[in-house]
């Protein structure tokens, strides 16, 4: 017979685990801690106290049993006396004769229900007459009335007779072992998570190009060897941007001495066709490599600032404005501060923009924040327009540098395909990204998220 497979369990538990590294060791550490202490706890309870219970319990009723069968046997007042003063005397016990009484019919139970439990093991065992019992009426003391001819015995006997009454005790010490284990516990975990925290904002900052000076290895082993790599790959990163920034200086420079020699000599020739084509060569050959410079170099050299979001948005519209274009623009309802790069992502936004109106008539710039869980919020720019749009198929290709979306690659058609591909660069250099999708005017949707921090 084959038994079903329960699938739901493993979710659902999985569900239940902690997702941080700090709330999944400190499981690891104080939840076998807790199951052993509540398995001694258990044990202590099961094996030792309520062995110890049961036989404190059958002394003491072996006790009121001799005490009934003695007055049975010679059910006088001097008899009476005589038991009174001996259980008195050598047992700790008060006994009295009630006569004319019956027994209680009602009886409150106590909150510990093996205490009951075993008291009433040991009387049914011993006792052959109807007998009640209270452990509760009395703070110290535990109240046994027996029935015989004519009356009741009343048996007040101490607890402590009846009960082993230290196991609260032990129950108090194996909790404050637990509390004390686990507060152990809390503080090494924190140390060890703490260093891993840090080493993840060190990355988030240097990923936004943020550089975080006070950052020092520190924590276990393993923590403070991925700490050290990290900060040999982030000095090897900055060194290659730092030696592709001085190859590109002097590629500018070798490449610009000859296009300058090449404008003056066809500034000095006689004018002909011959002589505008190749000036109108040149002159694109001169804002091809202004381009492919833009995109290789990035924006590492710029340092980030606090800065308003409207006021960004504000100028970035505020040029197009200038440049003869009237893009619609709404602000945020209320206004943030990020850190940024300001003029690499004024740029990007300004490239956005231009291009929108390249090939539409309506541009619409706009931003939200979004709100995640954990308390984190994410600023979203959206860049509209109602052009022809890009099909959801070519929208990758379209991010991609030198992308133009057009096989026959129109070379009298300003531009290199890469706008874009900088905008993009730039947005994650800020942690974020660049996501195209369908505008709500028809054309063409630019929504730049980007962390707020």
């Amino acid at each position: 017979m084959r038994i079903p497979r329960l699938k739901f369990w493993p979710q659902a538990i999985k569900r239940k685990i902690p997702k941080t590294l700090w709330g999944r060791a400190l499981l690891i550490i104080v939840l076998p801690v807790a199951l052993m202490q509540v398995a001694v706890t258990w044990a202590f309870f099961d094996m030792h106290w309520e062995t110890v219970t049961a036989k404190l319990s059958e002394g003491l009723v072996g006790d009121v049993a001799w005490a009934v069968d003695t007055y049975k046997a010679d059910p006088t007042p001097q008899t009476m006396a005589t038991i009174s003063a001996a259980a008195q005397k050598s047992m700790q016990l008060s006994i009295v004769y009630q006569p004319g009484r019956a027994l209680p019919e009602n009886r409150r139970r106590n909150a510990w229900a093996a205490l009951d439990r075993s008291l009433k093991r040991a009387l049914n065992e011993q006792l052959d007459d109807p007998f009640w019992f209270d452990t509760t009426r009395y703070a110290g003391s535990v109240d046994i009335r027996v029935k015989v001819k004519d009356g009741v015995i009343r048996v007040i006997a101490p607890r402590e007779r009846a009960f082993a009454t230290r196991a609260h005790i032990f129950v108090l010490w194996m909790t404050g072992a637990t509390l004390l284990l686990t507060a152990v516990s809390i503080l090494f975990i924190r140390n060890q998570v703490r260093a891993i925290e840090r080493l993840s904002v060190a990355a988030e900052k240097f990923g936004r190009g943020e550089d975080d000076p006070n950052f020092k290895p520190y924590g276990a082993a393993e923590v403070r060897a991925a700490a050290q790599n990290f900060l040999k790959m982030k000095s090897r990163i900055q060194r290659y941007i730092e030696q592709r920034t001085t190859l590109l200086a002097s590629v500018s420079h070798d490449l610009r001495t000859p296009l300058t020699r090449l404008k003056l000599e066809l500034a000095m020739a006689p004018p002909d066709p011959a002589n505008e084509r190749m000036k109108q060569d040149v002159s694109e050959m001169a804002y091809m490599i202004d381009e492919y410079l833009a995109f290789a170099r990035g924006e590492m050299q710029e340092s980030p600032q606090t800065t308003s979001v409207n006021a960004l948005l504000e100028t970035v519209v505020d040029g197009a404005r200038r440049a003869g274009h009237q893009p619609e623009f709404v602000p945020l309802s209320e206004d943030v501060q990020t850190s940024i790069r300001v003029m690499a992502l004024s740029r990007a936004l300004s490239n956005l923009v231009m291009n929108g109106f390249h090939y539409a008539t309506q541009v619409h710039v706009s931003a939200e924040i979004e709100h995640k869980p954990g308390g984190k919020q994410s600023l979203h720019i959206y860049v509209d327009d109602d052009g022809p749009g890009i099909p959801p198929e070519k929208r990758e290709e379209a991010l991609k540098p030198f992308s133009r979306l057009d096989d026959a690659r129109n070379q009298n058609k300003k531009g290199v395909g890469l706008g874009l591909a900088i905008a993009r660069d730039t947005v994650r250099s800020h942690g974020g990204e660049l996501n195209l999708d369908q505008s709500p005017l028809g054309g063409l949707r630019a929504d730049i998220g980007i962390p707020l921090i």
